[in-house]
């Protein structure tokens, strides 16, 4: 094969180790499929050539979905019992990524990751909830697959404690984190619900009353209806008592459940677990939508970053001689001549960032029929193609969601005033007092997050105290499959 995209004459396809596929780079075809659960895994495969399977098969498939990851508490380490915050030594934590962008995007090497139970062994099942009816009649026909909530529960085969997982931005229920918090904890005995964001496409759709995310305190009363809901469709789970827990925004969304628990007393949650939560929303975005500004050396004109970045993957994959889809495979990459430089990471999570942002922007203006992306009485069938409208909610970063979408509904819902107020209102500001007295709430944050800003980690020690446990690396929710981590996020739950 000639050209830039030149590659090996002939390539295998392994998924955890198991060959799968194999293809010629003659016409780039593949053949001999052994494994059906290769093209669900990769769509690519079925593309026209060589470089499209691999951008499907790892860029996307591989990179994109493991973006956000949990942070995580340090266990088996000596820690202070003062009202000091808890702060890992770096010598004797261990975590082995030290830079925040690759910590972010390859977590935590295979053999430090504690060994949970497969899915095989999980007694699991995924369940709807019609929470808002009225929606099926509103929303065009090609949403019909979230017109309800679906959302996980594994179950003990006892009585147990239930713990409620919600997940980060943009992120469905079934999320990579939820999935490995969903084995961590059902490995300990407890019964776990996966809930997706509120700013998740699933749940904007099909549960969030204003489909306009960003305004915790709604989201939070979003989500409590559907925790009711939950525990209301299984009347017979022997539930003993109740915990909660979230990664990333889903951490601030869980710190404003709990608040509103105080006064409902639904749940009573028993205790409750923020890992890696924003302090200042606005901060936050605002770090990660200028990742996506970050100047790349060797894209240009002629080279787009994806193709920069895919060029590296062929190269890597060519040295190697097969390509094998596994859990150590970021982590061997980023080890490898071919390796991403801080800058082409940084764009790699700016962009996943960016991707959620659109997809909040199109779908709450969609649904309101604002106007902004998709026009108001636009026709849209099961068969019309969204890529149009999608595109053009790219050009609209979260700021910009922010600015024309939330902050308009915002006003109108409440008589509100600035940005500068509705920032106080959406951020961990608005709880201060009540975090600040509730000792069954912690914190586990990095001190290298790229979500934090100026002022952030101050809050946070002065908030919680000795229940804020900082670690020195570990970027943002890269740390938490690292085992260490993980059984220190049990023993707080047990007390």
């Amino acid at each position: 094969m000639q050209g830039k995209s030149a590659s090996l004459d002939y390539f295998e396809l392994k998924i955890n180790g198991t060959n799968c596929c194999r293809a010629s780079t003659e016409d780039g075809n593949i053949g001999d499929d052994k494994c059906r659960g290769a093209r669900q895994l990769c769509p690519g495969l079925d593309g026209p050539s060589l470089r499209y399977a691999l951008c499907c098969c790892f860029f996307w498939g591989s990179v994109m979905l493991r973006l956000l990851r949990l942070a995580a508490l340090s266990g088996g380490l000596i820690l202070s019992a003062s009202a000091s915050a808890q702060d890992i030594d770096a010598a004797s934590y261990g975590y082995p990524l030290t830079n925040p962008f690759e910590a972010t995007i390859a977590t935590t090497p295979p053999d430090l990751r504690p060994q949970l139970p497969s899915d095989d062994d999980i007694d699991q099942a995924d369940y709807s909830l019609n929470m808002r009816p009225e929606r099926a009649f509103t929303l065009p026909d090609n949403f019909w697959a979230v017109k309800q909530l679906k959302y996980r529960l594994a179950e003990q085969d006892h009585p147990a404690p239930l713990i409620f997982l919600i997940s980060g931005t943009g992120a469905p229920y079934a999320s990579s984190i939820n999935e490995y918090l969903k084995k961590l904890f059902y490995k300990a005995g407890y019964h776990v619900v996966q809930l997706s964001s509120p700013t998740s496409f699933d749940f904007i759709t099909s549960a969030s009353r204003y489909a306009t995310p960003g305004v915790s305190k709604d989201d939070a009363e979003d989500l409590y209806r559907v925790m009711q809901g939950v525990r209301a469709q299984h009347p017979r789970l022997p539930v003993t008592e109740y915990y909660l827990s979230g990664y990333s925004l889903g951490a601030l969304d869980a710190a404003f459940v709990s608040h509103l628990d105080e006064t409902r007393r639904s749940f009573n949650f028993k205790r409750v677990l923020l890992l890696n939560p924003p302090v200042n929303l606005y901060t936050s975005i605002s770090n990660l939508d200028k990742l996506v500004q970050t100047e790349v050396k060797g894209v240009n004109s002629s080279t787009t970053f994806y193709e920069l970045v895919l060029n590296k993957l062929t190269r890597y994959f060519q040295q190697k001689g097969y390509i094998d889809l596994n859990d150590a495979l970021l982590y061997d990459f980023q080890h490898s001549r071919q390796h991403l430089s801080n800058e082409q990471m940084a764009m790699i999570i700016g962009t996943s960032f960016r991707f959620s942002a659109a997809d909040i922007a199109f779908t709450s203006d969609l649904i309101n029929r604002r106007g902004l992306i998709t026009p108001p009485k636009y026709p849209i069938t099961e068969s019309s193609s969204l890529t149009p409208f999608f595109k053009r909610a790219l050009q609209c970063d979260f700021d910009c969601y922010m600015t024309e979408q939330v902050i308009p509904m915002w006003r109108a819902r409440t008589d509100g005033g600035s940005l500068l107020q509705l920032i106080d209102q959406v951020s961990l500001y608005a709880l201060k007092d009540y975090l600040q007295q509730s000792s069954k709430i912690a914190v586990m944050h990095n001190a290298d997050d790229v979500i934090l800003g100026p002022g952030d980690i101050g809050f946070l020690r002065s908030t919680f105290g000795d229940r804020l446990t900082l670690y020195p690396h570990g970027g943002h929710c890269g740390n938490l499959n690292y085992r260490v981590n993980s059984d220190a996020m049990l023993e707080f739950f047990r007390g």
